[in-house]
């Protein structure tokens, strides 16, 4: 997300509503998380021909023992592309981020995403699928209105393997395509999350911010923001059901409190076919940190609102459950624009680890910033 823009998403339907009660089997306890170390990579820093920064998404490859970042550069500065990089979980003192690899990603043609306003790619979310070997990653298209002609590109979800070649793209519900008018996804912020239960059975979507028809962005006092989360059932991607997660309000006024602020939903962390970890963050201009929350959601008993056109007003909407599990303000460091998150090796002691990257929005005033938490 370049978060001084707005963001949203579109989802439709006709009017039936059916509830989920999913029971878990394998979900992990999580109880608390323990900040361990900071890294901070160097702006702008330059690695095989690219410029790395834009780091909006994170995942972990445990066989290879290898870490996947997809880059949200729309092929302005380099081909839309994604690295591997070792991220160390100990030895702070001595160890740092180490970029191994670029991969650049191709479209079906087999070229490279080209540097036009006709084909704009916006990588933002990427898994590595243990089950297939391939990598899925997600593009938010493009919304630009103009009087010299409008831009509308759909967002996507891609199927690729890890030599960046396109395999195939997942179904895109009508609801979903990009429209000139109000009624489509706002520009900048459809697909941010994106995860496979650990069966890989099922893969999940989140969107950032409200579609139109689902009500106003998130404010400093509202408490009606809802966003989508769309379950796909594996392999194929056949969507199965979607589901209403009610945002925070704004965490910090603007300064100043005209300027732009925004809250939404910047990754989920799948950990079972009910049960996952949303991250929020919260920006607010004049205000230097980011707000950071993340919580512990249950699907079980929400609503499958895949057929509700409108959820303002929509009555018996069962949202899904969410539990406040850490909230960055309590870190007494510069918190930026924390985008992507995702369980690394396990410790010493057996504890699993959760680090998260920061998109530093190619902004000289901001920070390309890795947290690795202890998970107990």
């Amino acid at each position: 997300m370049r978060r001084y823009m707005l963001l949203g998403i579109l989802l439709g339907g006709c009017a039936t509503m059916h509830n989920t009660n999913v029971k878990d089997t394998t979900t992990p306890v999580i109880n608390s998380l323990t900040l361990l170390h900071k890294y901070i990579v160097p702006y702008n820093m330059p690695f095989n021909g690219t410029t790395v920064g834009g780091l909006s998404g994170i995942d972990y490859d445990s066989a290879r023992k290898v870490y996947y970042l997809i880059c949200d550069d729309r092929s302005e500065r380099q081909p839309a592309r994604f690295y591997t990089a070792q991220v160390p979980v100990g030895n702070f003192d001595k160890d740092s981020v180490r970029f191994t690899g670029v991969t650049y990603l191709r479209m079906p043609d087999g070229n490279v995403y080209p540097a036009t306003k006709s084909i704009v790619p916006d990588p933002e979310a990427m898994r590595y699928n243990p089950h297939t070997g391939h990598l899925v990653w997600s593009s938010e298209g493009e919304r630009i209105l103009s009087s010299q002609g409008n831009i509308i590109n759909d967002p996507g979800v891609f199927e690729t393997d890890s030599s960046g070649r396109y395999i195939s793209s997942y179904p895109l519900p009508e609801q979903f395509h990009m429209h000139a008018t109000e009624n489509g996804p706002r520009r900048n912020g459809v697909f941010e999350g994106l995860g496979f239960t650990p069966d890989g059975r099922h893969m999940f979507m989140s969107l950032e911010e409200p579609r139109y028809e689902d009500g106003p962005r998130a404010g400093l006092k509202d408490t009606t923001a809802y966003v989508r989360i769309i379950k796909y059932r594996m392999p194929g991607g056949t969507p199965a059901a979607q589901y209403a997660y009610k945002l925070e309000p704004v965490a910090h006024a603007s300064i100043p409190d005209t300027a732009f602020h925004v809250n939404g939903i910047s990754d989920i962390l799948v950990l079972s076919e009910s049960q996952l970890l949303v991250m929020e963050r919260s920006f607010s201009m004049g205000v230097k940190n980011n707000a950071i929350r993340v919580f512990k959601v249950n699907l079980q008993n929400a609503t499958n609102i895949s057929t509700i056109n409108s959820l303002q007003g929509a009555k018996q909407l069962a949202p899904v459950r969410k539990t406040l599990l850490f909230n960055f303000d309590g870190l007494d460091t510069f918190v930026d624009n924390v985008e992507g998150m995702t369980f690394g090796p396990d410790l010493p002691n057996g504890h699993k680890t959760l680090i998260f990257v920061v998109d530093n929005n190619f902004d000289q005033r901001e920070e390309t910033q890795f947290y690795i938490f202890e998970v107990k």
